[in-house]
Order: C-alpha cells, then sequence, then structure tokens
C-alpha cells in the first residue's frame, strides 16, 4: 500500500474523472488558459491515459482522465507510471459514486517487479481517504501483487523448495497448518504422479498443503499447477516455447494468491490449498512416452506426451481433494495453448460440472471487470484419451479441442457428487496496458475472490 497515503495534504494534485459525454461541457467550465491548453495539446479524450494540465505558471494544476463505465477499474492505471513524482486526490468525478475500483487500478498500475533491476525510485501517492472498504482493496493489492512475483520470478529462484519458503514467509500471520511432502516421501504418502514429473531434476518434486478456517464451515479447495519450470521433458519444447516457462507455476501462485486473499478477508469457509510442484526437467531418470503410471486413485495412465505434465500433478491434488467430499474444488493451471487459440492470451478460460457456478462466476466477472469465459465439458470428446493398454492416455494425438480434452483428463479424477471448477490460464501479460503491466499476471483472481464472497458470505 505504498503507493497510497492519507491525511489531508495541501499540495496534492487533483485527478479529475469524466466519462468521454462529460467532457465538452467540463471543458466549458474551465478557465481560458486551461481550455487554451487542452487545445494545444491537440487532446482527444483518450481512454484511461492522464493529462497534465498546468497553471499560468507553468507548474502542474490537475490532472485529467477519460474513464469508461465498463472497465472504471483501469481508469487510473496508468497514472502511477506516466504522472510525475508527487501526491494525488481524486477531485472531479462523473457520476462516480464508489471511487475503490478507481483506487485498486492505480495499486495494480503502481506494481514494479524490482527483485533483479534498480527501482527508479519514482513514486506517486494517491490518496485514500474516499475508500469504502480499505480491508478488501488491500486483500485484492496483496493476492495481484504476491500472484505477479511469483510468476516473474526466474526458475533459478523457484524451485519447489523455494516456493514452500514462500508461502512459509507469507502466511506466517495466519494460523494454519502446513505441509511440505518431498522427493521420495510422495510414493510413500501417495503422490505417484507428482514425484514422476519431477524425479529427474535436481530439485525435488513436492507435496505442499495448508489448511485454514472452521471445519464447521463449507470446505473449499484451491489447487495450483506448481511446475516451477517446464522443459517439456523428453518431448522437448523449442527454444521459444520454452522461454517463458517460468511462469508454468502460475496456476499455483493464483491459488495462494486467492488464498491470501481468503484468509485477509476472513470468509467463512474451510479452506485447504495444495500446490503439487515440480520442475519438469530431463535426464537418465526422467519419464517416458509409452509409460504407463499408477494414479492417487489407482487409474492408469499412459504417457503421450511428457510435455502434457501439468494435468499428470493436477491428477494427485483433485484426488487427494475428493476425498474429503469438499464443497467445491477449484483448480487453476497454465495448461494447454489451445486454451490461448481459442480466446487469446488475456481472457482465461473455465470449464465447471455445474450450471449454477457457472451462471454465478459469469456474473461475478461482469461485477469486477475481470473476463472469465466458459468451454465446454464435451463429453463425447473423451474417446481422443483412450488407451489400449491403459485407463485413459494423458493427451490427445489429435490437435482437436486441446483445451477440452485436458479438462476432461482431470474430469476424470473429479465424482460426480463433487462441484469442480477448473481454470486455463496465461497467468501473463504480453502488453502494457493500464493497470496491468507486461509481465505475470493475476488472472480470473478477482472473479473467483467475488464468486467466493458471494457464496460463502
Amino acid at each position: 500500500m505504498k503507493c497510497f497515503y492519507t491525511g489531508e495534504d495541501p499540495d496534492s494534485t487533483p485527478i479529475h474523472i469524466l466519462f468521454r459525454p462529460d467532457y465538452e461541457k467540463w471543458k466549458s467550465s474551465q478557465a481560458k488558459f486551461v481550455q487554451n491548453w487542452l487545445q494545444a495539446t491537440c487532446f482527444k479524450a483518450e481512454l484511461n491515459y492522464p493529462l497534465c494540465i498546468p497553471d499560468s505558471t507553468g507548474n502542474l494544476h490537475s490532472v485529467l482522465v477519460i474513464a469508461e463505465q465498463e472497465n472504471i477499474i483501469w481508469t487510473l492505471g496508468n497514472c502511477p507510471h506516466i504522472l510525475p513524482a508527487g501526491r494525488y486526490h481524486i477531485g472531479d468525478t462523473a457520476d462516480l459514486l464508489d471511487k475503490d475500483p478507481c483506487l485498486l487500478g492505480w495499486g495494480m498500475g503502481a506494481y514494479k517487479f524490482t527483485g533483479y533491476k534498480k527501482d527508479d525510485h519514482k513514486t506517486c501517492r494517491l490518496s485514500i481517504d474516499c475508500v469504502k472498504d480499505r480491508v478488501q482493496i488491500e486483500a485484492l493489492l496483496d493476492a495481484v501483487i504476491s500472484v505477479r512475483d511469483l510468476v516473474n520470478t526466474p526458475a533459478s529462484d523457484m524451485s519447489p523448495q523455494l516456493l514452500y519458503e514462500y508461502i512459509q514467509a507469507v502466511t506466517k500471520e495466519f494460523e494454519i497448518e502446513l505441509k511440505d511432502v518431498s522427493g521420495i516421501k510422495l510414493l510413500e504418502e501417495n503422490y505417484p504422479l507428482t514425484h514422476a514429473v519431477g524425479r529427474a531434476s535436481i530439485h525435488p518434486p513436492s507435496f505442499i498443503e495448508w489448511n485454514w478456517g472452521n471445519n464447521n464451515h463449507p470446505k473449499v479447495v484451491l489447487i495450483g499447477k506448481g511446475v516451477t519450470f517446464d522443459t517439456g521433458g523428453l518431448d522437448i519444447k523449442s527454444a521459444q516455447g520454452m522461454r517463458l516457462m517460468k511462469k508454468d507455476m502460475g496456476g499455483a501462485a493464483h491459488a495462494i494468491g486467492i488464498a491470501i486473499a481468503v484468509m485477509k478477508l476472513g470468509l467463512p469457509v474451510q479452506l485447504q490449498v495444495m500446490i503439487p510442484a515440480a520442475e519438469n526437467a530431463i535426464s537418465g531418470n526422467a519419464y517416458r512416452p509409452g509409460d504407463v503410471l499408477t494414479s492417487r486413485c489407482g487409474k492408469t495412465i499412459e504417457i503421450e506426451d511428457t510435455d502434457a505434465e501439468g494435468r499428470l500433478i493436477l491428477c494427485d491434488a483433485v484426488s487427494k481433494a475428493a476425498e474429503s467430499s469438499p464443497d467445491i474444488i477449484i483448480d487453476f493451471a497454465t495448461l494447454t495453448g489451445a486454451a490461448r487459440v481459442a480466446l487469446g492470451t488475456e481472457v482465461p478460460v473455465f470449464f465447471t460440472n455445474d450450471a449454477a457456478v457457472a451462471e454465478s462466476l459469469t456474473t461475478a466477472a461482469a461485477n469486477v471487470d475481470d473476463p472469465v469465459w466458459q468451454l465446454p465439458l464435451h463429453k463425447p470428446y473423451r474417446y481422443l484419451l483412450d488407451s489400449n493398454i491403459a485407463d485413459i492416455s494423458n493427451c490427445s494425438r489429435s490437435g482437436f479441442g486441446g483445451a477440452i480434452t485436458a479438462a476432461l483428463f482431470l474430469d476424470e479424477f473429479v465424482p460426480d457428487s463433487v462441484r469442480w471448477l477448473h481454470f486455463d490460464i496465461m497467468a501473463w501479460n504480453t502488453r502494457n496496458r493500464a493497470g496491468r503491466p507486461k509481465g505475470g499476471e493475476a488472472m480470473g483472481l478477482r472473479t473467483v475472490i467475488k464468486f467466493l464472497q458471494q457464496r460463502y458470505s
């Protein structure tokens, strides 16, 4: 929350937020030198882009930002990186009764990943005195920042063990039961697929789990794919395909971020978080195409492609989660390129076995301007995962419906009686946008938090 301040500051600069239809009326009410400045700068009322307006002496007088009502959250997202250092407050607004989305957008826009590069130390701070729900803003920002930091961190500093240490650090303020099963102990405690995927790495694979909340409340299980780096295994990726694979633990980052928000907000749930973590590396003991692995629940899996490893480690977690019959299982994974082909890099895909969950989630997404989109869990495509020698293949030889077949694979391990929600995400911004810098990104996170609040409040 370093990007905010509280208390009166006479030197604070006002930021005027206007909707485009109100711009001409506002302009005509301004002093002549302001109108001249707007004319001279050829201001075209560009959305979410701050215009600095000087006073008659040339000093900064105010800032103007044009907003759109559909995505009000991103109105101030560009400001922290564009405006000069100083303190600001929200001034004139047009029909903007709730300023919290703008505050949240400012906070997300102020994010910088500075672990390996010197910061420019430019500081823009916005007054948060107008906030309605500060706890909500802080919880969401902490969650988003955690996801971005985790995904942006190079794999050299994000092994399964270092991921566990990060979880230890961010959860120490809460009363939780944190457990880490690592290396050969994974076989002893029946997490065979996490062990198989990670055994070729010098960094031992782990199954990280924690529990929080009241056992009398509905049980919510969050699962995140924690592949800390993905070479593709023996079905090795190309250099280009491997370049961003530090983000292959983006699902784990989302589960951690959502869990942080749930705990900070004190939602009345019994929370269980599971992170199967492994590096999909290459060595003499790597698992092979054609191998048959036995899953936690006893189903056998023929390995069609070692690069379809994420769904394997998720099997351990989904099977473990189903054993306690929770109210809902939610998993996040950077699972398929097919989902990106279908919806591009900026809209996460979700699947669910419950129509009411889908409807509630879609409503939540619209309420918080955090888009998600449902793809069908089309059961007739299950034949694409048939194996001649095992219960199921880990992927289809066909190039069609890859996101759907990946979801259908996971669906095999979810009992019909358990609600299940599966996200196939990019976890990465390929370009800079207001409030969303290029790099690691939380996608669908605010939607899921809103969904959980609506479902369990």
